[in-house]
């Protein structure tokens, strides 16, 4: 396995090489839900916390071993594994190590954001070295409700480590209308301003390809808010959940693309994760397939 290298090259950079040698944006998104895994995995945990854990510790890693070869990164949902409790937080970082050993980068997607203090806690918990290791992940995901206060502790993780951050600007839910597009008295929508905010935040974050560590969270499912961030912010690398399981498809993100292939990641979790209830037959080549189908329609809609 090839391992990511890691230190203080600008993620961004880091991006453009793994999507230039891999022909791909796509994320393998993981959700593990132990009573939807393969009976193969799960049959024998029962309510046993620590044999439930293995169990999604296996799923993840043959998830990686199938889909790893047509993916650039991996994004594990923290909720999934915290509802497992410690063991839970042990299998979630045993598939983000397991993950950089195959080549791809870790976005944990954790949703944080919190007063200063707190955040600075979170940024060295995901995204900074531990013990004279790596950071668990290359990259998180963040909440910019507290403001810049918030933000800060990753920005500082970005310059240090190399790290990057994608802020949610446009949420791929059907509730996300409720605040993230409440119209604000300059005629803007809430996630407009926010995604405004992260390009400032960004600015001094942007590497040789001209791409910025501090990037966007757009929904697949609002293809117009898609193409409007990207006119707001052409130098962000957008992360796109909402394909697959939420209802959109490859054509929804073309926009997306315009700022080059490696300027939009698109997340696809329980399309690929659990494609053998569709598909049928082995879960791992299963995941396999969906996971190439994906990859090939993506980049194809990428116009790279």
């Amino acid at each position: 396995m090839t391992q990511v290298e890691t230190g203080t090259t600008v993620f961004g950079d880091r991006l453009v090489d793994l999507v230039d040698r891999r022909r791909s944006q796509l994320v393998l998104g993981l959700d593990p839900v132990v009573e939807l895994l393969p009976v193969e995995l799960h049959g024998d945990a029962g309510d046993v916390p620590e044999a439930r854990a293995d169990a999604v510790a296996r799923f993840c890693r043959g998830l990686i071993d199938a889909a790893a070869p047509v993916c650039v990164a991996v994004k594990p949902q923290l909720a999934f594994f915290e509802t497992l409790g410690h063991h839970g937080m042990r299998a979630f970082e045993d598939a983000c190590a397991y993950a950089r050993e195959a080549g791809l980068l870790v976005i944990a997607d954790a949703k944080r954001g919190d007063i200063g203090s707190t955040a600075r806690a979170y940024a060295a918990a995901y995204v900074e070295p531990r013990d004279g290791g790596p950071p668990v992940a290359d990259a998180i995901t963040i909440n910019p409700y507290l403001g810049r206060e918030s933000v800060e502790p990753f920005l500082g993780a970005a310059k240090r480590y190399g790290s990057g951050l994608f802020v949610l600007a446009k949420t791929s839910n059907d509730g996300s209308a409720d605040v993230q597009d409440l119209r604000l008295r300059d005629g803007e929508v809430v996630w407009q301003n926010v995604a405004r905010l992260a390009r400032e935040w960004g600015e001094g974050h942007v590497g040789e390809h001209g791409l910025s560590s501090v990037g966007l969270v757009i929904g697949a499912t609002y293809p117009r808010a898609v193409g409007e961030a990207r006119r707001l912010c052409p130098q962000q690398v957008f992360l796109l959940p909402g394909i697959g399981a939420q209802g959109a498809g490859p054509a929804d993100v073309a926009r997306a693309f315009t700022s080059g292939p490696a300027s939009a990641l698109v997340a696809v979790s329980r399309s690929i994760d659990y494609a053998f209830r569709v598909r049928g037959g082995d879960w791992r080549a299963a995941a396999r397939l969906e996971a190439t189908r994906l990859r090939d329609e993506i980049w194809a809609v990428s116009g790279w």
